[in-house]
């Protein structure tokens, strides 16, 4: 069985088909382990990291930092025996000979070049080779993106491919047909390292910068180099600020105590173009569906949390609580997962011809990120203590905040709660994430004069916003679960002992 082993791009969740690689964790040469972190890739839905799926050494990265490589593609080549020796040189790959080949990975589709495995035969027929059967269409080469030097996609079963890297015309025969893994230097880059492997190349957004990944996406966006750049940051590493600077243009890179204008970072026509991927453009997607396909409604409450805001204050006091993250959105929490248990209907899904009433919660809590809004959800949220609610509610930031949301975190919700009250916002029309029946909007908590046993005096005042399906929730159904979460807020000591 062959040593080398190519480890393709996962599908890391829901039917997504590509990813962006925001950081290798490991270089060409580098030693790894089972399971170790090798590299960092966002998709859609989060960014994550993926480990090792065997022990040994890396022998070949096929993509740089910032390329956007398609799930089942072929991004790094490990040596699972490096104490074996070096790899013996074979002869020149011919289809019966590739056939036979030390690579235990099918090439990729579009990846190819005419007469190899995979490619295009004489007599427009294209060549087989066994367990991957007969395409009705020509194979095409993928074509590369011009930002910045690629490194060759070739594999011991293949040449790379001539452009990749071009012989010298006095190269004796021998070195132009040696089917060694990737180049490991090619002339159109004399002024790289001898020992610098072309394969672990990077674009120039990816240099070998201290940054951190939403650092250098953001530099991706706005077209700046990393490498010209001298970080202001803990350890010189580059910030936020630091690639404005630089992508409002030279007056304010160079200087960085000068003032930087709305307008500074747009381009000669007064317009900036940001590319829509990732997390945007996923969320642009599901809001248009839902928006377009489930019938929204939505209602208002005002509330008065005077109570609920000296109950957190009790709980903040109590020895058991202490250093626990308490806040009003603790108690919406709760109240929403009390309200479910008296109108399970809420809690479901329209499936076409049914409708899917779920029991468990699993409860969204929408999070705004660097990355964009994202909805991790906490699994089975109705069986939890108010304690363990908080914990849970507390991790999910966190990571949410770090950057580290799995897209596991992020599937199957049933009902999802957007705090806009932390932005100083009363509240708004949420619209439904895919799949889920209903969403509550939770405002900013105000002191406001509110009548309170006939007088009019300062109280803590929240409005709640609610959106539902009207496919699945009448107006009464609608009503009363927003009542009871109102309720709830309005004495929640009182709704505890009653509703539990």
């Amino acid at each position: 069985m062959s040593r080398i082993k190519e480890f393709n791009l996962p599908d890391l969740g829901e039917g997504l088909t590509e990813g962006e690689i925001l950081a290798w964790l490991v270089k060409v040469g580098d030693t790894i382990e089972l399971n170790q972190p090798i590299v960092e890739v966002e998709t859609a839905k989060a960014a994550v990291e993926i480990p090792a799926k065997w022990a040994g050494q890396v022998k070949s990265i096929f993509h740089p930092e910032g390329s956007t490589v398609e799930v089942g593609t072929p991004i790094i080549a490990i040596d699972t025996d490096p104490g074996a020796g070096p790899l013996a040189e074979e002869p020149t790959p011919t289809p019966s000979a590739a056939a036979l080949a030390a690579v235990d990975v099918a090439p990729s589709e579009g990846a190819v070049e005419p007469g190899l495995i995979g490619g295009p035969a004489p007599g427009g027929r294209t060549a087989v080779l066994v367990g991957y059967g007969p395409r009705s269409t020509v194979a095409k080469r993928r074509p590369r993106k011009a930002t910045g030097p690629v490194p060759a996609q070739a594999t011991p079963t293949q040449p790379a491919p001539v452009a990749a890297a071009p012989a010298a015309p006095a190269a004796p025969p021998a070195a132009a047909t040696a089917p060694a893994a990737p180049v490991t230097a090619t002339p159109t880059v004399p002024a790289a390292p001898p020992t610098a492997p072309a394969t672990n190349s990077r674009p120039t957004t990816g240099g070998l910068v201290l940054a951190k990944p939403p650092v250098r996406k953001f530099a991706r966006d706005l077209g700046v180099d990393l490498t010209a750049l001298t970080g202001s940051g803990p350890l010189g590493s580059i910030t936020r600020e630091d690639v404005q600077r630089a992508a409002d243009g030279p007056a304010t890179a160079t200087v960085a105590t000068a003032p930087t204008t709305t307008t500074a970072a747009f381009g000669p026509d007064r317009e900036r173009r940001i590319p829509v991927k990732g997390v945007r453009k996923l969320t642009a997607e599901n809001m248009s569906a839902s928006a377009f396909t489930a019938p929204h409604v939505t209602e208002f409450l005002t509330v008065d949390m005077t109570r609920a805001t000296k109950a957190l204050d009790r709980l903040r006091a109590r020895r058991e609580w202490q250093g626990v993250r308490v806040s009003p959105l603790l108690l919406v929490a709760k109240a929403v997962l009390l309200a479910v248990q008296r109108h399970p209907m809420v809690n479901s899904t329209w499936a076409g011809d049914e409708i899917v009433v779920k029991e468990y919660v699993n409860l969204g809590i929408a999070a705004a990120t660097e990355r964009g809004l994202i909805v991790p959800n906490i699994k089975d949220a109705g069986r939890l203590s108010l304690r363990e609610l908080a914990d849970a509610m507390t991790a999910l930031v966190q990571t949410a905040k770090a950057g580290k949301t799995s897209p596991a975190d992020m599937s199957a919700g049933t009902l999802t709660i957007t705090n806009v009250g932390v932005f100083g916002v009363d509240t708004g029309t949420p619209i439904l994430p895919p799949g889920e029946s209903a969403i509550l909007a939770f405002g900013a908590v105000r002191e406001m004069p509110w009548v309170h046993k006939g007088k009019v005096k300062p109280r803590q005042v929240t409005t709640l916003g609610l959106s539902f399906d009207h496919r699945i929730i009448d107006g009464e159904l609608g009503s009363k679960f927003l009542r009871d979460i109102g309720d709830f807020l309005t004495d929640p000591e009182a709704a505890l002992l009653a509703w539990t």
